[in-house]
C-alpha cells in the first residue's frame, strides 16, 4: 500500500516561457514540505516569480545516488517532496530518476503535475509522423559516435528525435548528412515558447544551407527531429509469412495458381513469388 502520509510529486515547469506553468503546478509547490530542484539559483528565480517560498535544495546528476535514500526516508516519515528540473518535465534528460525509482520500490505514491516538455512541444508543431517516435535524449559529443548512433537508426521506421547543444548543432547535422539521403525530411525547433522561437521543416540538405545562412539558427536550446523511413510496400525479400502462406497454396494448387493467390493474399511482388514457388517445388521433389 502506497503511504498515507508522505508523497513525491514530478512537477514540470516553464521551458521559456513563465506563463507557462499550471495552477496546480504553482500551488503543489507551495504546499510541499521541501522542493528538489536541478539548479536552486535557477529554481528560486522561477520560484520567486511566483510568490512560492518552500525551502529548496539541490538534486542533479552529481549527487543524486547518494541523496535518494535520505528524501525517501524523508518521505516515509510523512513530508512530503516535489522534484523540478531547470527547464520541462524531470526525468526526460534531465536528473530525479533515482529517487523516484527508489520512491516507487518503498511503495510510496508518484504523482505526476505534467505541463511543458520540449520534446512534445516540438512534436506537435513538427509537421512529422508523430503516432509512433523514438526519443533519443541529448546526443554523443564525438562525430564517430553520433555517426554510429545515426546508423543504427537509418532505418528507422518512425519519427526519431534528439535534443542537442547549439555548440554542436552544425556538426550534427552534417554528421546526419553523412549517414542519411539528403532529401530525407528533418524538422529543428529552437527557443520554443521563446522570443525566437523557430520551427522549420526541411530535407535534410536545405537544412544545412539554412544553418550555415543564418548564424542565428545555431542558438539557443534545440530539439531535432528526423522522418522515419517509409516501409517499402514491395520488399526485394519475401517474409516467412508470406512464403508460409505460398507453402500452403503450393500444396493445394498448381505453381501458376498458387502464385496467383499469393499476391492476392500477401501483396508481395509475383517475380518473387514464383522463384519461391519453383525452389519450393524443386526442394519437394528432392
Amino acid at each position: 500500500m502506497p503511504n498515507q502520509h508522505g508523497k513525491l510529486y514530478v512537477v514540470a515547469t516553464p521551458i521559456g516561457n513563465l506563463a507557462d506553468f499550471s495552477l496546480r503546478a504553482i500551488e503543489t509547490l507551495q504546499q510541499v514540505d521541501l522542493v528538489c530542484a536541478e539548479d536552486t539559483r535557477h529554481a528560486r528565480t522561477l520560484l520567486q516569480h511566483h510568490g512560492i517560498t518552500t525551502h529548496c535544495i539541490a538534486l542533479h546528476q552529481h549527487n543524486e545516488q547518494q541523496k535518494a535514500a535520505e528524501l525517501i526516508q524523508q518521505i516515509q516519515q510523512g513530508l512530503s517532496i516535489a522534484i523540478i528540473s531547470d527547464a520541462g518535465t524531470p526525468m526526460i534528460s534531465d536528473p530525479g530518476m533515482p529517487v523516484v525509482a527508489l520512491a516507487q520500490t518503498a511503495g510510496i505514491s508518484v504523482s505526476p503535475i505534467p505541463g511543458a516538455c520540449a520534446l512534445i512541444a516540438a512534436l506537435s508543431a513538427s509537421g512529422l509522423a508523430v503516432t509512433q517516435f523514438s526519443f533519443l535524449g541529448f546526443l554523443p559529443r564525438t562525430t564517430n559516435a553520433r555517426i554510429s548512433l545515426f546508423k543504427q537508426q537509418k532505418n528507422n521506421t518512425a519519427t526519431w528525435v534528439f535534443y542537442e547543444s547549439c555548440h554542436r548543432i552544425a556538426a550534427c547535422l552534417n554528421d546526419l548528412a553523412s549517414v542519411l539521403p539528403a532529401s530525407q525530411e528533418i524538422a529543428v525547433a529552437r527557443e520554443i515558447t521563446k522570443l525566437h522561437e523557430t520551427i522549420i521543416k526541411s530535407s535534410i540538405a536545405d537544412m544545412l544551407t539554412l544553418f550555415s545562412q543564418d548564424s542565428n539558427m545555431q542558438r539557443g536550446e534545440l530539439v531535432v527531429m528526423v522522418s522515419g523511413v517509409k516501409p517499402d510496400k514491395n520488399p526485394a525479400v519475401l517474409s516467412e509469412q508470406q512464403l508460409n502462406t505460398l507453402q500452403v497454396l503450393l500444396a493445394e494448387c498448381s505453381i501458376k495458381t498458387a502464385v496467383k493467390i499469393a499476391v492476392e493474399i500477401t501483396g508481395a511482388r509475383k517475380k518473387l513469388l514464383y522463384q519461391a514457388a519453383l525452389e519450393l517445388s524443386a526442394a519437394q521433389e528432392q
